[in-house]
């Protein structure tokens, strides 16, 4: 699991699968909703994706705890939760910045430029690959492939495709969330900022 695991006595407690239950135990209320659409799925462990997609749009991000908990009540083994949160690039281990950019890092996209693409953006943003900007503006990371070589090289910019890019209009895209003067510091130098959002094993190049 990404960071410091919970010890159990700090791990929320699972939902009951009973219908009248309804006030979790830990009295977040994020977690009653949680445990509603794991109700309306029956608690089937082939909902994970929706249910983990329910989870990151409650908290934020996937933080260890949630993964136990999801993993708990749909009885899949952690490790199966876990490398399901880790494959797919819109699931996050960390909270994500206000803007998000996703550069593909697949062979036909990598070919075609997008590591100086990556290296742009992450200049630009003052955020390396898998961390978020000091002032939590902008997100940056990678995706090992998303499925639209013809467009290679492609970028995603909070969640619109945008193909055929260059190192050149990306950073103009980056540069665009901003206004002017609001450029941190460490975008000078590269500097990643402290929040990371990567996926724990990830590395850039051709996937």
């Amino acid at each position: 699991m990404p960071g410091n695991d919970p010890t159990p006595a700090q791990r929320p407690a699972a939902p009951t699968r009973d219908a009248g239950a309804t006030r979790h135990p830990s009295g977040d209320r994020r977690f009653e909703m949680l445990d509603a659409t794991l109700k309306r799925h029956r608690f089937a462990p082939d909902a994970l994706i929706e249910v983990l997609h329910t989870a990151q749009e409650l908290f934020g991000h996937l933080r260890s705890d949630l993964l136990y908990y999801v993993a708990h009540a749909l009885r899949l083994p952690p490790s199966r939760v876990y490398g399901v949160a880790t494959f797919y690039h819109l699931f996050s281990f960390a909270p994500r910045g206000r803007h998000s950019c996703v550069v593909c890092t697949g062979t036909a996209c990598y070919v075609k430029g997008a590591d100086a693409m990556l290296g742009a953006i992450e200049r630009e943003a003052g955020a390396a690959a898998g961390h978020t900007s000091s002032d939590g503006e902008i997100s940056v990371s990678t995706a090992r492939c998303l499925g639209a070589c013809g467009l290679a090289p492609i970028a995603v910019f909070d969640g619109q495709v945008a193909a055929h890019q260059t190192a050149a209009s990306v950073v103009e895209r980056v540069r665009a969330w901003r206004s002017p003067g609001e450029r941190p510091a460490a975008a000078a130098t590269g500097a990643p900022a402290s929040a990371s959002t990567d996926k724990p094993g990830e590395t850039h190049g051709p996937r």
